[in-house]
């Protein structure tokens, strides 16, 4: 599995730890920040979350204070079914039912080895389809529906 990490200053600790403790389970590229100093969530999310919408990456990691800013970002992006999560039950549900396609977690909400131990779920954890697709496929009439300006009707 190829999968897109970044993180803004809040979740760079996070985002170190994660990529020590999966490297050897998947393929993962580092798309920033370098260091704890201050930088804009949106820019990151938007890296990671357009390549992942493209096929690019099978999936991506986004990590900052809260994870909520990265999940609130990553989900502008058509094709993106982000989820913050900071809990195992969460991380298999929203892969099983859900399929999301980016994880968001907070370095200021949980300890590194809850990430790694979220992130494994996360990773390994198959999309069930089944009565799931029909919800989907809504998320996706939406996402099509905005972009074309129908929603004004």
């Amino acid at each position: 599995m190829n999968v897109a990490i970044a993180s803004d200053h809040g979740g760079f600790l996070l985002k170190e730890a994660l990529k020590k403790e999966l490297s050897g389970q998947v393929s993962m590229t580092d798309f920033g920040c370098d260091s704890e100093a201050s930088v804009d969530y949106p820019d990151y999310a938007k890296q990671v979350a357009e390549r992942v919408a493209t096929g690019e990456f099978d999936r991506g990691i986004l990590l900052c204070g809260t994870g909520i800013g990265m999940c609130i970002a990553a989900n502008k992006v058509p094709g993106i079914r982000a989820a913050t999560v900071h809990d195992l039950f969460s991380a298999e549900a929203t892969r099983a039912h859900n399929d999301s396609n980016i994880l968001t977690m907070g370095g200021r909400v949980i300890s590194e080895q809850q990430a790694v131990e979220i992130a494994k779920v996360w990773l390994l954890t198959p999309y069930e389809g089944g009565r799931h697709a029909r919800r989907l496929e809504k998320i996706r009439d939406l996402e099509e529906a905005y972009a074309a300006g129908a929603h004004q009707e």
